[in-house]
């Protein structure tokens, strides 16, 4: 698809979830960031509002280090958005919400029932 088919929200998240990715790896200074893994970014019509979605390496939804990771993503949130507004040159930077993605646990599990059922 070339980016005159894709919508310009479309194509703001993609580049959101690129910047945030590489800010996460490369530029915020908290430890926790390093294990969080952006997964998927949507922009609402209007690119007032991005949602993030993310996961966090190596731990699933339930356990305390992913509170942890949610706050403190939470408290850089102005961080995150004076960057954003800096590397994307955009005129109105979207509120950035953060949520957990649990899809990755979901389907692993899927995957190991289905394993069971074949070995089964």
């Amino acid at each position: 698809m070339s980016n005159s088919t894709v919508s310009r929200p479309a194509r703001v998240a993609q580049e959101i979830r690129r910047t945030l990715s590489q800010m996460l790896l490369r530029e915020a200074k908290d430890p926790r960031f390093q294990r969080i893994n952006i997964t998927d970014c949507k922009v609402s019509k209007d690119l007032s509002i991005v949602r993030v979605h993310f996961a966090l390496i190596g731990h699933n939804e339930s356990d305390p280090e992913v509170q942890d990771a949610l706050n403190a993503l939470e408290k850089a949130k102005g961080f995150f958005r004076t960057e954003l507004g800096k590397k994307l040159r955009l005129r109105i930077v979207p509120d950035i919400r953060f949520f957990y993605d649990n899809v990755p646990e979901h389907a692993q599990h899927i995957e190991n029932l289905i394993n069971k059922a074949l070995n089964s």
